[in-house]
């Protein structure tokens, strides 16, 4: 069996190609501006073809098809990308590289980037939480991501609005979402600046983290995860982390008391592959693939 990976972490704005070996190993990363397909796609299977690689794992922008299951399996659905819109993405890499290919949610692989080879090793229910210019979810229970009906869309979970926010919701489908109220331009459209531009506004990252928190509780009381990982460009601010479990914590209101709770410290943690957890997510994709 051949060992090299192609993984392909492919986010609204560029795409990050990759080779890899099966145990996480980058050989060799480039990237492209994201355009539309027709500008796209021939670059990534030019670079592609040249690696000689034994399968292909990606992690897309959605929504998406992901569900091995359905007859659109690899599909991108109504994206604010308008020219991705119904696009077979997976059908289009598998038919021009003749190798197997797996295909999910950018954010689901990065959840599987740490269950595999990062801070969730040995852990069989986790959720990867990424908050930055949008909010996604990764959820990885009994040993497979979750997809379900389509796959998680916890960024778009109602949260209540908080007495004294001058902020509202930048989400246009929802008035009160995680997203919304969260997200990096929920920050700047709020405070009139960037979130790195705020570090040392306490105001800033004491409401942040009031959502943040509501939304923990809401993974915890519906997932009852072993751990919840979060990253993305807000998180940054690592100041959020204490602020985010004491809040947590206290909305909880011990109704839920477990060991993980009592070490909350290293139950809502920060990603730990230095940004890599996206592309090495694919890799372990394109195993499953393989396998």
């Amino acid at each position: 069996m051949k060992q090299v990976i192609g993984a392909l972490e492919a986010g609204g704005t560029k795409m990050v190609l990759a080779i890899g070996k099966p145990d996480g190993t980058i050989l060799e990363q480039v990237s492209i501006p994201t355009g539309t397909p027709e500008e796209t796609i021939p670059p990534m299977i030019a670079y592609f073809k040249d690696k000689d690689i034994a399968a292909l794992g990606i992690g897309s922008f959605g929504p998406a098809i992901v569900n091995p299951g359905s007859p659109r399996w690899g599909q991108i659905l109504d994206t604010p990308k308008k020219a991705w819109k119904d696009y077979d993405f997976a059908g289009a890499m598998r038919s021009a590289l003749k190798v197997p290919v797996g295909f999910d949610t950018d954010v689901n692989v990065a959840c599987l980037g740490e269950v595999i080879y990062g801070c969730a090793r040995q852990l069989d229910c986790v959720v990867y939480l990424t908050i930055g210019t949008g909010i996604g979810a990764g959820v990885y229970c009994d040993g497979q991501l979750l997809h379900g009906m389509l796959h998680p869309e916890a960024g778009h979970i109602p949260l209540a609005k908080i007495p004294g926010d001058p902020g509202k919701s930048v989400c246009p489908f929802h008035p009160s979402c995680f997203e919304g109220l969260a997200s990096g331009p929920s920050i700047e459209a709020r405070w009139g600046k960037k979130g790195f531009e705020l570090a040392d506004r306490p105001e800033v990252w004491d409401l942040e983290a009031d959502y943040i928190a509501q939304a923990m509780v809401t993974m915890i009381l519906c997932y009852s995860p072993q751990r919840i990982i979060l990253g993305g460009g807000v998180m940054k601010q690592q100041q959020l982390f204490p602020l985010i479990r004491t809040k947590t914590l206290e909305k909880l209101n011990a109704y839920i008391v477990t060991p993980e709770l009592r070490k909350i410290d290293t139950y809502i943690v920060p990603n730990s592959l230095h940004e890599k957890q996206g592309i090495m997510g694919c890799i372990s994709l394109g195993l499953q693939a393989l396998k």
